[in-house]
Formats: structure tokens, C-alpha cells, sequence
């Protein structure tokens, strides 16, 4: 899914004298906001999602935590400790864990008798831990120490650089079906590129590994995969070192949609035939 042009905050406030606070400033800031007051706002809980689903759930209500959050690719997500309508400490520690989304910024806030709560959030990984009065009065910094929006500037000049001659092989493979080669040639060309625009590398390794995982008849192991790509290739412009990322994006979250319906007891009958192949400006594919 392409990034969303505004940068996004995802609030997970339940009270109105908060998130009417954070709007405002974020709207000031240029952000968009997502609110998440209840744990139903993202699905109904799931009795037969497993327990234990390790570092990064594939089913249930914290799977599709995992896909909207990878969907909007926020800026900052901001949580109330203090929200009872929100499981924060289990979300908080998935999300710090999962590749998919441990990326993602962190700011939460407590009043300051809460230290109990304030001191798990830290725990946990959250990048930023406040008392409600500091959250409150310093808001707009808060906002732009922790946010980490996607640099067109920077992306654009990356994406302006030729095409590696280990990526072009590894694209070669891909679209030979030969989705483990390509990988291994496409990750030996994210070791050697050091600037910004290696992880175009990573985002079509991803694409490949997450098809890889399809042959194998693997679904946990395709869908954790479908969703760390979405971090790389979302903020990278729809073209990019003559690779067209619009048409990856696209072909990768059809896939992805597939999949989720076929589920896992019937994932052998995806046409492995389908895979789309990655469209580069000088007609390979």
C-alpha cells in the first residue's frame, strides 16, 4: 500500500480532552491522525487466535493491529496509559518485537502517580515516557523529537542512482521464479550499498522471500513477510532506480489478499504460476 501523502500519528486515546489536544497540534504540525479508543476499533477478540503467537502475530485481534499499523506507516504512535479500554502493555510489547513494526516510534504518557505504569512502558521499549502534565504542556516538541516521517527529498536523490549490477541479478532471479537466489543476490546488494536507497534492496527481498514462503506452503511465515516489506516499500517513490515500485506495491498486496483468503489450511492452492514478476524500465520482467 502506498504511504498516505500526510504523515501519520496513531493516538491510542480514548479521552476527549486529550485527543481534541493532539489533533489540533498534529493538524498544526502537518499530521494526520488515526484514533484507536477501544480495542474493538480494530476487531472483535478472537477465541481461537493462539495464545502465544512468539514476535509477531498472525492471527486474531493482534494480527490485525499489526496490518492496519503497516497499512497507515505512522510517524508516532501515541499511547495513554491510563486508556483501560486499550491492553497497551500487551500491544506495546508486541509491536516493540515485531519486525514488521518495532520501527515505529513510541510516546507514551501516565499522570506521574502512575509510576508503575510509566516504568513498564519503558520496560517495554517505548521511546518516549512522560507524565500527563508534561504531555500536555509540551506536546508540539514531544511530537517533533519523536515522529520520524519519511524524507521525500532524500528518497528521490536515492532513487535518481542506478540500478546495483547484485540487484539487477537478484531481479533476474525473481522474475525466473528462483525466489531464494534472488534473496541471497539482492541481500549481498543491500550489504554493499551504504547509502539511503539500499533498502530498495530489502523491500524487493522481502517480496521475495514472503513468495518463497508461499511455495513452501508456509502462511505464518508469508504473512510476517508480506508485512515487514510494507515498511521499506511504502515510502519509496512509485519509481525507483528504474524499478516500478507502484506495480511491486500493487502485486505484492494482491498476494497478500490471496492469501489471507485461501488461509492456511488451503495456502497449497495458490497458482504459484501468478507470481508477478518486478517491472524495471528497460522492459525486463
Amino acid at each position: 500500500m502506498k504511504a498516505q501523502t500526510e504523515p501519520v500519528i496513531v493516538a491510542f486515546v480514548g479521552d476527549l480532552f486529550f485527543t481534541v489536544k493532539i489533533e489540533n497540534v498534529a493538524r498544526n504540525l502537518g499530521y494526520r491522525v488515526e484514533l484507536i479508543e477501544t480495542a474493538e476499533t480494530i476487531a472483535p477478540p478472537d477465541e481461537n487466535a493462539p495464545l502465544n503467537q512468539a514476535a509477531e502475530p498472525v492471527y486474531g485481534r493482534l494480527a490485525a493491529l499489526v496490518d492496519k499499523l503497516t497499512q497507515w506507516q505512522p510517524a508516532l504512535l501515541i499511547f495513554d496509559l491510563a486508556n483501560e479500554a486499550i491492553p497497551w502493555e500487551k500491544w506495546l510489547a508486541a509491536l516493540k518485537s515485531s519486525p514488521a513494526t518495532r520501527r515505529m516510534p513510541v510516546l507514551t504518557f501516565a499522570p506521574h502517580v502512575e509510576t508503575e505504569r510509566l516504568k513498564r512502558a519503558r520496560e517495554l521499549g517505548a521511546d518516549g515516557v512522560v507524565v500527563r502534565s508534561r504531555f500536555m504542556s509540551a506536546l508540539p516538541d514531544l511530537i517533533q523529537q519523536y515522529a520520524k516521517a519519511a524524507n521525500t527529498a532524500v528518497w528521490q536523490a536515492a532513487c535518481a542512482e542506478p540500478l546495483s549490477e547484485l540487484a539487477r541479478k537478484g531481479i533476474e532471479h525473481f522474475n525466473a521464479g528462483d525466489y531464494f537466489e534472488a534473496h541471497e543476490e539482492l541481500e549481498d546488494g543491500w550489504n554493499e550499498d551504504k547509502g539511503d536507497g539500499r533498502d530498495l534492496y530489502r523491500a524487493i527481498l522481502q517480496v521475495a522471500v514472503a513468495y518463497l514462503q508461499i511455495e513452501r506452503g508456509n502462511y505464518a511465515g508469508a504473512v510476517k513477510m508480506f508485512l515487514r516489506a510494507r515498511q521499506w516499500l511504502d515510502p519509496l517513490p512509485d519509481q525507483c532506480r528504474g524499478v516500478n515500485i507502484a506495480q511491486l506495491r500493487q502485486d505484492a498486496e494482491a498476494v497478500y489478499q490471496q492469501i489471507l483468503e485461501l488461509g492456511p489450511e488451503n495456502i497449497g492452492q495458490f497458482d504459484r504460476r501468478s507470481f508477478p514478476p518486478v517491472l524495471t524500465a528497460d522492459g525486463q520482467d
